[in-house]
């Protein structure tokens, strides 16, 4: 079984997921295997808040060329996570 920092990778902290904390909602990288639920339990486990509603949305990697080289990025799953009103994940600025 997985435990909570399996699922969860990192918090992405974008400019699109800022523009979305005012709704109370997170971006989180995580595993590409994990389910709406393991994610959910993931979130209340290692932050201690309670969530209200899970989106996934399978990313797909990117073509890169490095001299004569092609190659491609991994694909990976973006998580927005909706917190019940009130609810906050603290994030360090630095």
């Amino acid at each position: 079984m997985k435990t909570s920092y399996d699922i969860l990778k990192n918090i992405l902290r974008t400019e699109k997921g800022a523009s979305m904390l005012p709704e109370n909602k997170y971006l989180f990288h995580v595993a590409v295997d994990a389910n709406k639920v393991q994610i959910k339990q993931a979130v209340e486990d290692a932050y201690h808040v309670k969530v209200l509603k899970v989106n996934t949305v399978k990313m797909r990697g990117k073509w890169k060329r490095l001299r004569y080289q092609v190659g491609k990025t991994s694909d990976w799953k973006k998580a927005i996570v909706t917190l019940k009103q009130g609810d906050k994940i603290e994030m360090a600025t630095t």
